[in-house]
């Protein structure tokens, strides 16, 4: 199964708690702090949702 690295990029301040939210679930601390998740439905959805937040890689 392949792998996402997702590094948080640009800072959450001014927007939604609900995006402050996510970026927190998936794991991010702070910036430019990557995680490697497997890479299915939810976390491409999650990454999704604050992509202009975050990038997102593909890992194999």
């Amino acid at each position: 199964m392949s792998k996402l690295r997702i590094t948080w990029t640009k800072s959450a301040i001014g927007y939604a708690e609900r995006q402050k939210a996510t970026i927190r679930a998936l794991g991010l601390k702070r910036i430019r702090h990557s995680v490697e998740h497997d890479d299915t439905p939810t976390i491409r959805g999650m990454a999704h949702k604050v992509r202009h937040l975050v990038t997102v890689e593909e890992v194999e």
